[in-house]
């Protein structure tokens, strides 16, 4: 799973989590579907390219905004993603690769056991919270995978793949207007998601009506 500007992470996710009305709809979610039919929580691309540690996040986020075209946005973009998974301890970037072979496998239960060891042993870590998250949304655990994105934006809010999810899970449980409100704040840190255009136009229809 998979979120750096003026957003209130702990004020949004309070909401979803303790509003009566969202409990409900959690509740009423169908049966987890197979792994792997599901849309997914933007991840990382498959190839990443070396850490650059002379770049720094902030310097990358307003490289990423400025990108002229998709193309170069796209290799910002996966500059960041290389940031993120970066981890200095070599245990859990075993338990990383080993939760990737497990999902790979279809193995999910194997990979969110994984993943909650390295959780235990790097806190800090958001991409182990960032996978765990999306893991948990294709089994249909919205309520575990608001908590996760929750610890990932508390600990960097501008993570554009975790805010895409919660407008994911949001629009899934039929709130709109904070499904419109995360992927509008996905698209002010990452204006070339893919997708998430259309569902702003479409879901700013709906919430907030055609304009006259």
């Amino acid at each position: 799973m998979a979120v750096r500007f003026l957003f209130a992470p702990t004020l949004c996710l309070a909401l979803v989590l303790g509003t009566a009305g969202i409990a409900p709809a959690l509740a009423q979610v169908d049966p987890p579907a197979p792994p792997g039919t599901q849309k997914k929580i933007p991840e990382a691309p498959a190839k990443l390219p070396k850490v650059d540690r002379t770049k720094n996040l902030d310097f990358l986020f307003g490289a990423l905004k400025a990108a002229p075209d998709e193309a170069s946005a796209k290799h910002v973009e996966a500059r960041i993603w290389a940031i993120w998974i970066h981890t200095p301890s070599d245990t859990a970037a075993l338990l990383m690769s080993r939760a990737k072979t497990a999902v790979d496998a279809q193995k999910i239960d194997v990979a969110i056991k994984l993943l909650d060891s390295v959780i235990k042993l790097r806190p800090d870590y958001i991409e182990a919270w960032n996978r765990r998250a999306t893991l948990y949304y294709m089994q249909n655990d919205y309520g575990r995978s608001l908590a996760d994105i929750q610890q990932v934006l508390a600990r960097e809010p501008r993570h554009f793949g975790a805010l895409a999810g919660l407008g994911m899970i949001m629009q899934e449980v039929g709130d709109e207007k904070r499904a419109l409100e995360a992927y509008r704040k996905a698209l002010a840190v990452n204006p070339h998601l893919d997708k998430i255009p259309d569902q702003v136009k479409s879901l700013t229809e709906k919430v907030e009506g055609r304009d006259i």
